[in-house]
C-alpha cells in the first residue's frame, strides 16, 4: 500500500509541473529511466533519493507524504503570498476560498 502510494504521488507531482519521467530523472542527475522505474515499481529511491526528489519539487518530505495536499508546491507559493498581508486582507482571502470550494 505504501509503495503504490509513493508511485502515484510521484507520478502525480511529476505530471502537475508537466514534466516527463525522463527530463525529471536526468534533470536530477539520474539515468533516463530512474522516475520511471520507481513510478512502475522496479526500483525505490534510497533516502538521499527521496530527499532529492523533494528537492526537486520544492517540497519537504511532509508535504510529500500528506495525502490532503493535492498540489503542495502551489500551497506553498499561495502561503509565501499571503505572508505579509494584513488580517483583513486573509480575511477576504479566506472568504474567497470557502466561496470557490461551496461552489465545487
Amino acid at each position: 500500500m505504501f509503495d503504490e502510494f509513493f508511485r502515484n504521488r510521484l507520478a502525480q507531482l511529476r505530471i502537475q509541473k508537466g514534466i516527463s519521467a525522463r527530463e525529471m530523472g536526468l534533470s536530477m542527475g539520474q539515468g533516463p529511466a530512474y522516475i520511471n522505474n520507481i513510478e512502475n515499481g522496479r526500483n525505490k529511491p534510497s533516502m538521499d533519493g527521496f530527499y532529492y526528489i523533494c528537492d526537486y519539487f520544492h517540497i519537504t518530505p511532509k508535504e510529500f507524504f500528506d495525502e490532503e495536499n493535492h498540489n503542495p508546491e502551489r500551497l506553498q507559493e499561495l502561503m509565501s503570498e499571503a505572508k505579509g498581508l494584513t488580517g483583513h486582507q486573509l480575511a477576504h482571502i479566506i472568504a474567497v476560498i470557502k466561496d470557490i470550494k461551496h461552489k465545487d
